[in-house]
């Protein structure tokens, strides 16, 4: 049986999105995702939403590459 991984790798579309640098970010993506599906936002992947969470819909959505997103570049001047 495939990972949700491998799944996602497969099935990854050509993007100029950047690549989740950790599983924080991941979850940090996943969550506020999770939020705009509780509030009524379609999902970007094809999956049932009545057999799903909204966690779990975010997750794939993310790992396929389907959520946008971007790093913003820290200020060196504002840690001091």
């Amino acid at each position: 049986m495939a990972t949700t991984t491998e799944l996602a790798e497969n099935e990854m579309e050509v993007t100029n999105l950047p690549a989740v640098d950790s599983k924080y970010r991941l979850i940090i993506l996943a969550a506020k995702r999770s939020k705009q599906l509780q509030r009524g936002a379609q999902p970007r992947i094809d999956i049932d939403p009545q057999k799903h969470k909204p966690t779990r819909i975010a997750l794939e959505e993310v790992i396929r590459g389907r959520v946008g997103f971007e790093v913003k570049k820290e200020d060196p001047g504002a840690a001091t």
